[in-house]
């Protein structure tokens, strides 16, 4: 009899094979003497949509609701129907004798393969491999050590409590909300809390009250000196103050009092996890956390020179070191040649900071594999995404960079005043880097007890400035840490939420921002987020204990118990089924309303009612706002083209040969003219480049975005 292995990747599963000598290759699945090897695409199946229990929940009426099915149904995903029935076959295969599940060592991993053996209907024996790595050496000892897979029952309960949960409460209260107001409105434990954030860092932009501060400084021996306060400030709310700094050292004669030197080391930065690559990639080039997700898809999955993306890691375990070598000559090809044959010279020597066996969960940081690539082979933003991949990695095996600090403290006038330098002794990590570095800032050689004059006294002075509106790469930093947005700031709640990884995962925030995007409640102006008037109102229209992150804590804790045997999933049930018609009630008997902001005087023409104009990520449209219409049409268009100008990105507006480029500066410029003067400059948009586009965004508005159900459903990663 043989075995059948279920990963949760096809990459996972062809590494899988090739270590078990699976070699005969067949659809969605790999064969050897005693194994077969096959794999999901993520999750095959999903909890039946609200349609297959009757036609009660057909249509959406707020006198079925709530919506609480004795038992909860799965379904098999559509989209990936075909990978299920493989699956499915090889399961019930007359020569297979036993299943060892090989999904992700985790609660999503473990619901993965539960869900497609449960929906087969199988009844197996079954194994568990448990491992965090997908090496070689690996998996071989995983197979080794195959554990029981009814030690995981508990761990599956916690993952259909968790989905079950999240299909209960998100849509109950998202056609509540619909169907109260007759607007797409949907709110969940994960967006609602989000927008959240984003209300409440607008509201403390709103409050700041902003305040003047002053400095101080002088220059001697061809050096500025900035006065220090006495408690170690450079800077004073006193005008008061400062004045008299400027009063008290008009002499100038001042007096060196001390030299401090010391030796500093600076260390290389973290590898990447998902987030914090696509926080970087965000700050350096403006993609959007979906952009660098699909990129990293695209590397992982197409070209094969990155390891899997949608980790929480940031560190490595200790069974990859043997493969890092053969990895820095995958990087050789590169800009990083001559630093990739430095490090090819020598031994990895000492403690690697980076290698953590205990700090890696599901899957190990990002970092390159051992299969190099040429650049020209990738587009731009894949180049992009690599590049930095690279380098954060190359940077974590160079030693620290090292430098000398001086400082130099004078006093004048009964003030103190300090001077600070610094001399750079080896680069280390930052030879990467040189172009981002700042230039080293020597003092000159000087002894204490030097006398010496000040002169040219200057008073400098700055205004307190309000903290920034979130940015793709500050609103991900904030959803993995909510703790700081979190009402009561319970200290167990906060603690559990950054256990936990906070709001979504890594690998469901980019969709997340992306849906609030695609569902109008928030807009991006340049590189900053913004809430709507369709965002402001959902927060107010939303029950209160789904507008924090605390709904999410106290969901994990529970989750938490029940993974261990510690609470009955039955329990936990019963308190959302009960949860869950206290927020439909309240939604249906509030008196609030929801009032359609953004009105035209123009009429859809296919229902004849009023259209909304909106402004989604990339740019505006008008969308009906009878939400069973669904007709939407676009207004205009960022795109990737540069203003001569000002050179910011230009908005494609009209239609046929009324297309034409507008800027804000108020350039303006026709579509022929501008495929003229790019063709003539030899660079820029070709017509191909824009032909392209402008099927894409065809294919985007033919999607249904102003279907309410497919709105709230969304697979439910909420």
């Amino acid at each position: 009899m043989k075995s059948l292995v279920i990963a949760e990747k096809p990459s996972v599963g062809r590494d899988i094979a090739r270590v078990l000598g699976c070699k005969r290759g067949q659809k969605g699945y790999l064969e050897g003497k005693d194994y077969i090897v096959t794999w999901a695409l993520g999750h095959l199946v999903e909890l039946s949509d609200p349609e297959s229990y009757g036609d009660q929940w057909k249509e959406w009426k707020i006198e079925s609701l709530p919506m609480l099915p004795e038992h909860l149904k799965t379904q098999v995903i559509k989209k990936t129907g075909h990978q299920y029935q493989v699956v499915k076959t090889q399961l019930h295969r007359k020569d297979v004798g036993q299943i060892i599940i090989a999904t992700d060592a985790g609660r999503e991993g473990e619901l993965v393969a539960r869900w497609i053996i449960d929906q087969s209907g199988v009844k197996k024996p079954m194994k568990r491999l448990w491992i965090s790595s997908v090496t070689d050496k690996a998996i071989r000892e995983g197979f080794q050590n195959l554990k029981d897979a009814r030690e995981y029952d508990h761990l599956y309960e916690a993952a259909v409590a968790r989905a079950e949960a999240d299909w209960l409460v998100g849509l109950n209260a998202t056609r509540a909300l619909t169907c109260k107001h007759n607007a797409q409105l949907s709110c969940g434990r994960v967006q609602t809390p989000t927008l959240a954030m984003i209300a409440r860092r607008a509201e403390q932009i709103r409050r700041f009250q902003p305040r003047e501060y002053y400095g101080y400084v002088m220059q001697g021996l061809g050096i500025s000196f900035h006065w220090k306060s006495e408690q170690g400030g450079t800077t004073t709310f006193s005008k008061e103050e400062i004045q008299k700094v400027e009063r008290d050292t008009a002499p100038g004669a001042a007096v060196i009092t001390h030299i401090k030197k010391k030796a500093k080391k600076s260390y290389p930065p973290q590898l990447y996890d998902l987030t914090s690559l696509q926080q970087e990639a965000n700050q350096k080039y403006g993609f959007s956390a979906k952009e660098t997700l699909n990129y990293m898809q695209s590397l992982y999955e197409r070209h094969k020179v990155v390891t899997y993306p949608r980790t929480d890691s940031r560190y490595l375990t200790s069974d990859l070191v043997d493969t890092l070598k053969e990895r820095v000559k995958a990087c050789q090809s590169g800009e990083y040649a001559g630093v990739c044959t430095k490090l090819l010279k020598k031994p990895l020597e000492g403690r690697l900071p980076f290698v953590d066996n205990s700090k890696v969960s599901d899957h190990h940081a990002i970092i390159p594999t051992e299969q190099g690539i040429r650049m020209n082979e990738l587009e731009y933003g894949e180049r992009k995404i690599y590049e930095l991949v690279v380098r954060r990695f190359l940077a974590a095996l160079l030693p620290p960079c090292e430098y000398e600090e001086t400082e130099v403290w004078a006093e004048c006038g009964g003030q103190t005043f300090m001077a600070k330098g610094t001399h750079m002794i080896s680069l280390g990590f930052r030879e990467l880097e040189q172009e981002e570095s700042q230039e080293e800032k020597k003092l000159p050689s000087l002894e204490e007890g030097r006398k010496f004059t000040l002169t040219g006294g200057k008073i400098t002075q700055g205004k307190t400035k309000p903290p920034l509106p979130f940015t793709e790469a500050t609103l991900l930093a904030a959803m993995e840490h909510p703790a700081n947005y979190m009402e009561n700031q319970d200290k167990d709640l906060a603690k559990t939420l950054g256990e936990t990884g906070g709001l979504g995962t890594v690998a469901t925030r980019a969709d997340i921002i992306e849906k609030l995007f695609g569902s109008f409640m928030m807009e991006k102006k340049e590189q900053y987020i913004h809430l709507t008037a369709k965002g402001r109102q959902v927060l107010e229209l939303a029950p209160s204990g789904l507008t924090t992150p605390e709904l999410t804590a106290r969901w994990e804790q529970q989750l938490v118990e029940i993974a261990q045997g510690r609470e009955k999933k039955k329990d936990f049930e019963a308190q959302i089924r009960s949860y869950t018609s206290e927020i439909v009630k309240d939604i249906i008997a509030s008196s609030k309303t929801y009032k359609h902001e953004n009105l035209t005087g123009k009429k859809c023409p296919q229902c004849g009612k009023l259209m909304l104009e909106v402004n989604h990520k990339n740019g505006r449209m008008l969308v009906c706002q009878d939400r069973e219409c669904g007709y939407r049409k676009h207004l205009s268009r960022v795109t990737n083209a540069r203003c001569p100008q000002c050179h910011k990105k230009m908005e494609l507006v009209g239609e046929g040969e009324n297309k034409r480029f507008i800027c804000s500066c108020g350039y303006r410029e026709k579509m022929a003219s501008f495929e003229k003067r790019k063709q003539e400059s030899g660079g820029g948009v070709s017509k191909k480049d824009v032909a392209r586009y402008m099927n894409q965004q065809k294919k985007e508005a033919e999607q249904p975005l102003n279907n309410a159900f497919a709105d709230a459903f969304a697979k439910l990663k909420l």
